[in-house]
């Protein structure tokens, strides 16, 4: 059966015809190329789409660059991305009069793949790694001076491209087999859809999505912090002394702490309701059965654990030799119970990740033979059978790809990390084959959550080279093994969030790599410029009090300090066992009784919930409650506006944040031009 040609848009949800009860994975494969995938008639990889993307990409990358330093956070960009290239391109249309054509959705998802390789795949480890390599320096260096540009380029170039071609292999499995919901790619192609939609329904999804992008616009702008733009602090400052406050508090701080739970005047980190409509919006999309696991793992931490370790602290501080397992942070205000509950979270997410590879062993094994097509579990005619493998040696990456990219690529790798940082050759090739293994942890998460723990990658490295022969006690080899985890995870992560909106507009697979492969080159060059101009120097660095770099840097200090991982509480450790037990135990469960999944806590929302704040699994849940509520009370209304709404909220939030840490890197670089330091 041949592919039917396709329209200029995707076809409606109303025109797909439904999938049989009980479908197998291959009738789910076989329906997409018959019914959804469109890439062969509608323009798709043009110049003018990856040079708008790359563009866009660039300045993205430097505001990720700037909120990384300031924050501790980058945004997803893939939402941001679609809606400033759809707006900017028909700008361009305008003042050309016409002359220029029309971008089809499927170009606009183009410049959203290259836009999003370029501002988020290139810059996961430049503030992170370099900046916590910067700041164990004595004096006052200069940046130029520790690190020169050509290796910080050849460095994050090398690590993007890893990600990029490590996604091969998992893309057919996570997305279109496993369906997983990638709750960014979703929300992206919700967004196109909407901004090339027509008929009544389509013009209601879109002002629904328009309306609650402004709203998320709006709340992102009220709760931008102090200090990142100027004009912004004058205009509120002038609001609040004339008019009234309009600033929305940064933190809603929660009572529930008066309790005796925790000492006098203290409380613990993140515990408090933020109004953002981002993280909630991202509930809305994920659903309930992840989004309650990680309030119920953020409610063990903070009400259960967390207070006992905060307990088991005090009566042992004055024991020689005992070490603290609960740091105060903040002149001694707060309690930062997620430096501690990181090395079980991380533990669970990642040994669960490993549990479900095991068990899924021939589904991954045919994952790196793309061409071969299931008999066994997916019974169908032996025309279906040819059909597929015909559709996916056309259209899918092929592994040929895979092994052709990844043998030049691990040489760049293991040689820049050799000649730069003395990580001798061995343990480059290990550092590059367990990113293999922590991108395919950073994907799964991703897919389910819409969270990238780059962090916690990072850190599962740096305890692994805390006691590998050649690297135990350097921490210049500590950072950068983890450096190369963290950033090749975020852009495979980023690659696989770009593809579901691919997949769900019936985009080519194998041209939206292409323009993501391309994405980093942009990325890196506006990156590696704007590293050395927004952080000149240590003290430069100092200045931002960046939250994420002191972090690696204090885990490097541990980890590769001289006594090692005996500097490690022993209630860390044992949260690093207890967490293995939980991650190999759920998928075991799972496995053996699939009809009790929907019931069972989700092994990465449990991990996660380890991972960030209380504040963020707090927000969403709120979201999946509002979601299930309103699918409860009024079905129809909600099958329709859920996905839309949530995205306009996820778009205009983030866009906003974006646009304001734009200019303010903007306002930063001419300043420092200007003044000539």
């Amino acid at each position: 059966m041949s592919v039917p040609s396709p329209s200029a848009q995707p076809a409606s949800a109303a025109e797909i015809p439904a999938l049989p009860p009980g479908a197998t994975v291959e009738q789910v494969e076989l329906h997409w190329y018959r019914h959804v995938y469109q890439g062969d008639r509608v323009k798709q990889l043009s110049f003018r789409a990856v040079m708008m993307g790359g563009i866009i990409g660039m300045l993205m990358s430097i505001a990720g660059l700037y909120t990384t330093l300031k924050i501790g956070w980058s945004f997803g960009v893939a939402i941001t991305a679609c809606v400033i290239s759809y707006v900017l391109w028909n700008v361009f249309r305008g003042l050309s009069g016409g002359r220029l054509s029309q971008m089809t959705i499927l170009e606009n998802n183009c410049m959203q793949s290259t836009a999003s390789a370029a501002g988020y795949s290139t810059g996961a480890t430049i503030a992170t790694a370099f900046g916590a390599m910067l700041l164990l320096k004595e004096g006052d260096p200069k940046t130029w001076d520790v690190q020169s540009p050509w290796i910080v380029g050849a460095f994050t170039l090398t690590t993007a491209a890893l990600g990029v071609f490590l996604a091969i292999p998992m893309k057919r499995q996570m997305i279109n087999r496993e369906q997983l919901p990638f709750p960014s790619g979703i929300a992206a192609a919700s967004t196109l859809k909407s901004l090339y939609a027509e008929g009544r329904e389509a013009v209601q999804k879109a002002y629904s999505l328009v309306a609650a992008l402004l709203a998320g616009a709006v709340v992102g702008f009220l709760n931008t912090g102090e200090g990142g733009l100027k004009v912004v602090d004058e205009f509120f400052e002038f609001f609040q002394k004339r008019v009234f406050s309009i600033r929305l508090p940064e933190q809603v701080n929660l009572t529930l702490f008066g309790t005796g739970l925790y000492p006098d005047k203290t409380r613990p980190v993140g515990y408090y309701f933020e109004p953002s409509v981002l993280l909630i919006a991202a509930g809305m999309i994920v659903g309930m059965r992840v989004s309650l696991s990680m309030l119920a793992g953020s409610l063990l931490l903070y009400f259960v654990v967390g207070p006992q370790l905060v307990a088991m602290d005090l009566r042992n501080a004055g024991v020689e030799g005992y070490v603290h397992s609960i740091d105060l942070i903040a002149g001694g205000t707060i309690y930062h119970v997620t430096r501690w509950a990181l090395w079980g979270g991380t533990s669970l997410m990642v040994f669960a990740s490993l549990t479900a590879l095991a068990l899924q062993w021939k589904t991954i094994l045919r994952s790196f033979g793309v061409g071969r097509a299931p008999q066994a579990d997916t019974p169908g005619s032996a025309a279906d059978h040819e059909e597929l493998e015909r559709h996916i040696r056309r259209i899918e990456v092929p592994n040929s790809w895979f092994i052709a990219g990844m043998i030049p690529i691990t040489i760049g790798v293991v040689l820049v990390n050799y000649l730069a940082f003395q990580i001798s050759i061995p343990l480059g090739l290990l550092a590059v084959g367990m990113s293999f293994v922590l991108s395919m942890v950073a994907c799964r998460a991703t897919g389910e959550t819409d969270t990238n723990p780059i962090g916690a990658m990072g850190k599962v490295m740096q305890l692994l080279f805390a006691v590998l022969p050649g690297a135990a006690g350097n921490k210049t080899i500590n950072l950068m093994s983890a450096g190369i985890a963290a950033n090749s995870a975020s852009s495979s992560a980023d690659l696989l969030t770009d593809l579901r909106s691919g997949y769900i507009l019936g985009a080519n697979p194998r041209q939206q790599f292409l323009a993501q492969f391309a994405g980093i080159f942009f990325g890196t060059l506006a990156i590696v410029p704007a590293w050395y101009l927004l952080v000149p120097s240590k003290s430069a660095l100092e200045k931002f009090n960046p939250p994420a770099t002191n972090m690696w840097k204090a885990v490097a200090e541990v980890l590769a300090g001289k006594n090692g991982l005996a500097a490690l509480p022993d209630s860390a450790k044992i949260a690093i066992l207890v967490g293995a037990v939980v991650g190999c135990v759920l998928p075991i469960i799972e496995k053996l009784f699939p009809k009790a999944r929907p019931y069972m806590p989700s092994a990465m929302g449990l991990g996660l919930a380890w991972v960030v704040t209380f504040s963020n699994s707090f927000a969403f849940a709120i979201g999946a409650v509002i979601a299930w509520l309103w699918a409860t009370l009024a079905s129809r209304s909600a099958d329709k506006f859920t996905i839309p709404i949530a995205s306009g909220l996820v778009a205009g939030e983030s866009l906003m944040k974006a646009i304001l840490a734009m200019s303010a890197t903007g306002v930063g670089l001419w300043q420092q031009f200007v003044s000539g330091k």
